[in-house]
């Protein structure tokens, strides 16, 4: 634990040499904790900054907001729409960094009519593992990475938020609901909403970590190993079944390696 308070006080003279600050805001166990470090830091120099389009679901946009109007925060909400992006909705190989590469550029003028000299976004170093393109997006724009920058594995981040007192410690991973596609298939709004609803569901009847990938008219469930027990019990099994149909998925399957992280780079 002292190492781990020695990389904490790494990150607060990080955030204290930048001065001022928007964070690129998603509610997230990483962007939560860098958030509230750097507020705890730098006070009203901090301001929290959301995108609001058709991958971020409203549960964690409310979350976002609960959480800056319960920590004194300031936080704009601005609309994004990224299937507006040139080639965007026909997921590209890099489809994260022309997502990633709009999000910024918009957060950047939201700096300039603030007068506040950096961005910063919540990757960590675990991060630096997988396919990764929205982080040429985060060198190209000089956006900064403070957690990356001075160490954090997710684990840490997760271990110094519960000592936070933050209700994000344990909360389950989150990406943009355009990672559920497999690549070439083309992203539609109908298809998010269906993505969106699957994993409501799965979240709704307790499940911890859930996927809902989109295989064309196939819905391919990951969740923990752990909790293939609880899904397969006829009941659950037969309710998910008819209400993933009735979203408009012709078939449902469990993916038997479970949850993973970035599970759709295996194509590439």
């Amino acid at each position: 634990m002292n190492a781990l308070q020695e990389k904490k006080q790494r990150l607060e003279s990080y955030l204290r040499e930048l001065g001022s600050v928007i964070i690129a805001f998603s509610s997230g166990v990483d962007s939560t904790f860098l958030l509230k470090v750097a507020h705890d830091i730098l006070g009203d120099k901090v301001v929290a900054v959301t995108a609001r389009s058709c991958s971020f679901p409203e549960r964690e946009l409310n979350e976002a907001k609960a959480f800056c109007k319960a920590e004194g925060i300031e936080h704009i909400i601005f609309e994004s729409e990224e299937l507006s992006i040139d080639g965007f909705a026909q997921n590209p190989k890099n489809r994260c960094y022309l997502c990633k590469r709009e999000l910024f550029t918009k957060m950047l003028g939201i700096a300039e009519q603030k007068k506040i000299p950096y961005i910063a976004e919540g990757s960590n170093i675990d991060d630096n593992g997988d396919y990764r393109p929205g982080l040429i997006a985060v060198s190209e724009l000089n956006i900064k990475s403070p957690l990356r920058e001075t160490g954090f594995t997710k684990a840490e981040i997760r271990q110094l938020s519960k000592k936070l007192g933050l209700f994000t410690w344990n909360k389950q991973s989150f990406a943009c609901l355009y990672s559920r596609f497999v690549y070439g298939e083309t992203i539609t709004k109908e298809k998010i909403t269906m993505v969106d609803k699957a994993e409501q569901k799965l979240i709704d009847l307790g499940f911890n970590q859930v996927r809902v990938r989109i295989h064309g008219k196939i819905a391919r469930i990951e969740i923990e190993q752990s909790e293939f027990e609880k899904i397969l019990k006829k009941d659950t099994a037969s309710e998910l079944n008819r209400y993933f149909q009735k979203l408009g998925f012709a078939y449902v399957t469990l993916d038997l390696g479970g949850y993973k992280t970035g599970s759709m780079n295996k194509t590439l």
